[in-house]
């Protein structure tokens, strides 16, 4: 199985994904494809990796084939570009958003494009788009512990929670 957590940059994943209790390997994409030169270069406006897509997807499936047994939590902003039995999207106001990536030491220019994105449902979006609404789990963050955020994960990974795309809005953001 592969579960993928993804939500835009702020939204938890790191710090939850690291407190999952499950046989799934945990990987961190952002610094596999930073350690492993799995990346087309920087984009110099946004100062990050772009990411070559063909190379982690190859690198992903050998690293399937290799954990078949317990199978991986793929965590990652580009996570649910990648196959996936299930797909979690961690949510977040904008506004605690705005205010966690600039405590965090990001530029007040990225930190508003992130909370934009995050009240236009962009990640979500391509989720579903990618695949399907019944396989897509959303997760409010917003005001929430660590802890509860993980726990909810471990429903959707134990199969105990029903699928939820669509239950979050920050239209009221914008």
């Amino acid at each position: 199985m592969r579960v993928a957590v993804t939500g835009t940059p702020g939204t938890g994943k790191t710090t939850v994904t690291e407190m999952i209790e499950s046989d799934l390997e945990v990987v961190h994409l952002n610094d596999v494809i930073r350690e492993e030169g799995l990346d087309e270069g920087t984009d110099e406006e946004r100062d990050s990796l772009l990411a070559d897509f063909d190379a982690v997807r190859e690198w992903l499936t050998e690293r399937d084939r290799e954990n078949d047994d317990a199978g991986l939590l793929v965590d990652s902003h580009l996570a649910h570009h990648f196959d996936a039995d299930r797909v979690v999207v961690l949510r977040c106001h904008p506004a605690q958003l705005e205010e966690r990536l600039t405590d965090r030491g990001e530029t007040q220019a990225k930190a508003e494009e992130n909370a934009d994105s995050e009240a236009l449902d962009v990640i979500l979006s391509e989720a579903v788009a990618a695949h399907g609404t019944e396989t897509v789990y959303e997760i409010e963050t917003t005001d929430r512990t660590p802890a509860d955020v993980s726990a909810d994960i471990e429903a959707v990974i134990r199969g105990e929670r029903a699928p939820s795309a669509g239950t979050v809005d920050y239209i009221d953001y914008l």
